[in-house]
C-alpha cells in the first residue's frame, strides 16, 4: 500500500510518500480501507519530534474514516461497514491513517450512518467530536455571550457550526491574531472579531463561556474576560505552551470555572450523539481544502501557514 512515512523529526519535507507492506488482521483488530482522513496541528508536532513518546519510523493520523476491509468482529465490524477512528494512540504507538490502508484495536472503530461524502466525513471525527465535546462542557444556553479563542482554527470554525445549528440568533465572537481573517470569520458566521495581540486579548468585553483553544498560554489572559459564574473549557494548545505557570487558581479564576475536554476521552454513544445532532440541525460540513495522500507535505505545509483557514483533509 502507499503510505506517508516519517522516518526522522523534521518539516513538512519528512512525510515521505512511500510503499509499505498492508498490515495483515490479528486479534483484536480489524483493517480500515482508508477513503480520507483530516489533518491536525498535533500531527506537526509530531512529525517534529516533540511527542516524546513517538518512535519513528512512524506513519502518522490520528483519524481516519473509511471502510471495513478485513474484520476480526463480523457482528459489529462487518466487511465493507463505514467506520471511524480517533485518538487511542493511532499515529503515536502504532501506524494511524496517513496511508491506504490502516489496522486498528476494534474497540477504537465506530460504525456510523452518514450521508456525507467522504471528503465531508473526513472533516468530522476529530475536529467535530472535540468541538462537540467541548460543546457540552460548556453547558450553553441561548442568551450565553461566547468567545472563540482560536476562532480560524478547524475545532473553532466547527464549534461556531455547532452553536449555531442549535442557537442561530447567539452572539458568539471569534479572534485571530490577524485582521485580514475578520471578513472570513464573519463569514463563517461569527458575531464579531478580536484582535488576539501576543497573548493579549484587545477588548475589554466579558463573555459567559470562553473556548480556548491557544491553551495554557492564554488561560489566564481569557479569565480577565470571563463574567461571574461563567466557564472557560480548554481544549486546544495552538500556543505550544502545555501547563500553566504562574496560575492561581483562587484569584486568578475570577469567580468562574474552569472545565477542558481532549478528544482521547473517545466514547461510542458521544460519537453518535455527535452524527445525531449533525443530522438533527442538518449541519452543512465540507473541509476547507483537500489533498492526495501523496501531498500530504502540502497539507501540513498549508495548515502551518496564516493561510490556512479551517480543517484540511487528505483522500487517499
Amino acid at each position: 500500500m502507499k503510505a506517508i512515512v516519517v522516518y526522522e523529526a523534521g518539516g513538512p519535507e519528512k512525510l515521505i510518500y512511500t510503499e509499505v507492506p498492508t498490515p495483515k488482521v490479528k486479534p483484536g483488530w480489524s483493517l480500515i480501507k482508508v477513503k480520507g482522513f483530516g489533518v491536525n496541528h498535533s500531527e506537526i508536532f509530531t512529525r517534529q519530534g516533540l511527542s516524546p513518546s513517538v518512535k519513528f519510523p512512524r506513519i502518522l493520523g490520528i483519524e481516519a474514516v473509511g471502510e471495513i476491509a478485513a474484520t476480526t468482529d463480523e457482528q459489529h465490524l462487518p466487511v465493507g461497514q463505514k467506520v471511524v477512528s480517533i485518538m487511542g494512540e493511532m499515529g503515536r504507538e502504532f501506524d494511524g491513517g496517513y496511508a491506504e490502508y490502516v489496522l486498528l484495536p476494534n474497540k477504537q472503530i465506530f460504525p456510523v450512518t452518514t450521508q456525507l461524502s467522504w471528503a465531508d466525513l473526513a472533516a468530522v471525527p476529530e475536529t467535530y467530536y472535540t468541538a462537540f465535546g467541548s460543546y457540552l462542557r460548556l453547558k450553553i444556553k441561548a442568551d450565553d455571550k461566547i468567545l472563540v479563542r482560536g476562532g480560524t482554527s478547524g475545532v473553532g470554525l466547527a464549534f461556531l457550526k455547532l452553536v449555531k445549528g442549535q442557537f442561530p440568533d447567539i452572539k458568539i465572537v471569534g479572534t485571530s491574531r490577524s485582521l485580514s481573517k475578520k471578513d472570513s470569520l464573519l463569514a463563517a458566521g461569527f458575531t464579531d472579531v478580536i484582535l488576539d495581540q501576543e497573548g493579549q486579548l484587545q477588548t475589554e468585553k466579558k463573555f459567559d463561556k470562553i473556548f480556548e483553544l491557544i491553551g495554557p498560554a492564554t488561560i489566564k489572559n481569557s479569565f480577565q474576560h470571563i463574567l461571574p459564574e461563567g466557564i472557560v473549557c480548554n481544549t486546544g494548545l495552538l500556543g505550544g505552551q502545555w501547563y500553566l505557570e504562574g496560575f492561581d487558581p483562587i484569584f486568578d479564576t475570577n469567580n468562574a470555572y474552569l472545565t477542558g475536554f481532549h478528544s482521547g476521552d473517545v466514547d461510542a454513544s458521544r460519537m453518535q450523539q455527535l452524527f445525531a445532532f449533525i443530522d438533527n440541525y442538518q449541519l452543512t460540513i465540507a473541509p476547507e481544502k483537500i489533498f492526495s495522500l501523496k501531498d500530504t507535505a502540502k497539507a501540513h505545509e498549508y495548515l502551518e501557514s496564516s493561510q490556512s483557514f479551517g480543517k484540511v483533509v487528505v483522500l487517499p
